[in-house]
């Protein structure tokens, strides 16, 4: 009943504030972007061809907002801002001239209803997969959610790989919406085969968002060599498979990996980078308040994929942060990672591959132990789950 009243509360807030800014989404064609993992790349992807091919365009991302030439900072842990923003930003987008609004779009504010009043002329899905059960319950609640984004739009762009795809086609048909397909696997209107690109952008995962994209923007009318184009000179995001280089004779990476999903590409895709020999640690935790059933999942996937994990916190909030880590840890347990206690850590472990594992709650003390006390040469390390933030949830404040 509670959460019932917050939605009716943003509901009239988004009318609200789509009638005091005059209906700004009507003076823009708004590409919405859903999913669970993704949707940040996919989002600057669509923006950066857009902008390549010379269009006026605004976006909002769980980075920042950009609007027109001006970039804005969206606040902590947010990737659809309070209708209000919403509203605010397509408003400055308009007087900055932008033709294009692309919007990432979470299922948390579909479901509040913040994104009432945005108008969407193309919805595009990276993919739907397990992820706020906390909040949805459970799968079908969270594949609803995600769904809200099709219902008015004229282009649905759908990952036909993804088990979302039979809910949303049928969904879509249902409302007489415009059906685009793209996909690795199976047939669909963009695939690797009929669409050659190349980006820098790592992994098969990137490949999905770099479809999506082209899906999305061939369907808006930019010609096929300016998307080619465009994606070859996309460089990434900050805190997205960013690789850092002082000067070591290791690789370390920065990513936002959170989700089982995405845990298990981050991985997949750096083992393959591995030369003969060197060893893959990753530094990672999971956030307190938020699904628990996905912590053992991650310490799983931590345990088959890299050869030492370092389990530490990721927003604890008023969690005990050595809970949430013991069920990471079971999860590694389950696959036959060993536990060692980093006091103990010495050569003879030094010399180890794994698949091992070790408990340092504090997250800046987990990553110099990585960089100092592990790595060595042609290792690589990957931290996951902050990507581009700079704090740390502690209680309820931010550090």
């Amino acid at each position: 009943m509670l959460r019932q009243i917050k939605n009716f509360y943003h509901l009239l807030t988004a009318i609200f504030f789509t009638f005091f800014y005059r209906f700004p989404a009507r003076k823009l064609t708004v590409i919405g972007v859903t999913g669970t993992d993704g949707k940040t790349t996919t989002t600057n992807l669509i923006y950066h061809i857009l902008k390549e091919s010379g269009k006026k365009v605004s976006m909002i991302s769980s980075v920042n907002a950009v609007i027109g030439e001006k970039a804005y900072k969206i606040g902590f842990h947010v990737t659809t801002p309070v209708s209000r923003d919403i509203q605010k930003f397509l408003y400055q987008a308009v007087l900055a001239g932008s033709e294009y609004f692309v919007l990432e779009s979470s299922s948390h504010g579909l479901s509040q209803n913040r994104l009432f009043g945005c108008f969407f002329h193309v919805g595009v899905v990276t993919n739907i997969i397990h992820d706020h059960f906390d909040y949805h319950k459970n799968y079908n609640n969270y594949l609803e959610a995600k769904g809200k984004l099709f219902d008015r739009v004229k282009i649905a762009v759908l990952n036909c790989d993804d088990k979302s795809y039979s809910y949303l086609n049928a969904k879509c048909k249902a409302h007489s919406i415009k059906c685009v397909t793209y996909g690795i696997k199976g047939k669909a209107d963009f695939t690797l085969d009929n669409f050659q690109f190349e980006t820098s952008l790592p992994g098969e995962y990137n490949q999905y968002n770099c479809l999506a994209a082209v899906a999305v923007t061939s369907n808006l009318g930019i010609p096929e060599e300016q998307i080619k184009k465009a994606l070859a000179s996309f460089k990434g995001i900050k805190g997205r498979m960013d690789e850092i280089k002082s000067g070591q004779n290791f690789k370390v990476f920065i990513d936002f990996a959170s989700t089982p999903n995405s845990l298990k590409n981050a991985l997949q895709t750096l083992s393959i980078q591995k030369v003969k020999g060197a060893r893959l640690i990753v530094v990672f935790g999971s956030a307190g308040l938020r699904d628990k059933i996905k912590r053992g999942m991650m310490g799983e996937i931590s345990g088959e994929h890299a050869d030492i994990s370092i389990i530490t916190a990721e927003d604890p909030r008023t969690e005990d942060v050595n809970q949430i880590i013991e069920e990471i840890c079971q999860g590694c347990f389950k696959v036959g990672a060993k536990e060692i206690p980093s006091a103990r850590f010495d050569d003879t472990y030094h010399q180890s591959k794994g698949p091992y594992f070790i408990r340092i709650p504090d997250r800046e003390e987990a990553i110099k132990f990585a960089i100092q006390k592990i790595a060595k040469k042609d290792d690589i390390i990957v931290t996951c789950g902050k990507g581009h933030e700079s704090s740390m949830c502690y209680g309820k404040i931010e550090k």
